[in-house]
C-alpha cells in the first residue's frame, strides 16, 4: 500500500539547480544533516527569492528566525525556511547583517513575511527595508533593548510592577531582591562541618541525631 502523502524529495541536485537559477546572488551552497542551506546577498535577497519561488517552485514561506553571533562584523544571520508543496521539499535561505544595515524586506513576496520580519526585529533588533509596519510584535511598550541578542542583561533594563499609591502600572529600573550569595549544597541529612558567623554565640540545643550514613548502618 503506497503512503497517502507525497515522497520527500531528495536532495540530489538542489543545490546545482539554486547555483544555475540564482548565478551571481548565491555566495554559497551546501548540505549539513539532510538540510540544504543557500547563503544569499542581502540586496539580491528580493530576486532571489522571487526565482526560488517562481522556478524552483518553492511556493511557501514558512519561518523567517534570527541568529545572533557577536564576534563576526556582520553579527546577525536571518534565516528563511521555504517549503515546497509540489515537491515535497525544504531549504533554508540565509542573509547577514549588522545593527544598522537593513535587510529587504520580502513582504512583497510573501505578506506573511510582515509578521515574521517583525518579530526578528523585534527580538534582535535587525531592520528591514520596504517592511511597511516595522513595530515591536512580542515585548511590551516602550520596552528598551532587543532580548534575543546575546549582550542583552538576563534580567532586562526595567520591570514594571502595579502601583497601589498610583492605582496604575508602572514602569523602574530593575532591582534584584537580594545580593549575590554564596549557599552550600552540602546534603542536609549530614550537615555542614563548619559554623555560621553568629552561631558560635548561640546555645547549641540539643536535637535530634543525625542520621547515620549508609557505610555506618550494621547489616
Amino acid at each position: 500500500m503506497s503512503a497517502p502523502h507525497p515522497k520527500y524529495a531528495s536532495n540530489e541536485g538542489v543545490i546545482e539547480a539554486a547555483q544555475a537559477a540564482l548565478g551571481d546572488r548565491l555566495i554559497a551552497g551546501g548540505e549539513h544533516v539532510g538540510e540544504i542551506r543557500l547563503d544569499v546577498k542581502r540586496e539580491a535577497l528580493p530576486e532571489a527569492m522571487r526565482i526560488l519561488r517562481d522556478t524552483l517552485a518553492y511556493q511557501q514561506l514558512m519561518e523567517i528566525a534570527g541568529v545572533d553571533y557577536p564576534e563576526r562584523a556582520e553579527r546577525f544571520e536571518v534565516v528563511y525556511m521555504l517549503l515546497s508543496v509540489t515537491k515535497n521539499h525544504r531549504l533554508r535561505v540565509h542573509v547577514s547583517t549588522d545593527e544598522t544595515m537593513p535587510v529587504p524586506s520580502v513582504t512583497g513576496i510573501w505578506p506573511v513575511a510582515g509578521w515574521l520580519e517583525r518579530e526578528v526585529y523585534d527580538m534582535y533588533g535587525v531592520l528591514f527595508d520596504g517592511n511597511p509596519d516595522l513595530r515591536r510584535i512580542l515585548t511590551d511598550y516602550g520596552f528598551r533593548g532587543h532580548p534575543q541578542r546575546k549582550d542583552f542583561p538576563l534580567s532586562g533594563f526595567v520591570e514594571l510592577r502595579y502601583s497601589e499609591e498610583e492605582k496604575r502600572v508602572v514602569y523602574q529600573p530593575v532591582k534584584l531582591a537580594q545580593d549575590f550569595r554564596s549557599f552550600d549544597f552540602t546534603s542536609p541529612w549530614e550537615g555542614s562541618d563548619y559554623v555560621l558567623p553568629g552561631d558560635e554565640k548561640a546555645p547549641q540545643a540539643p536535637g535530634a541525631p543525625t542520621p547515620l550514613k549508609a557505610e555506618e548502618v550494621k547489616k
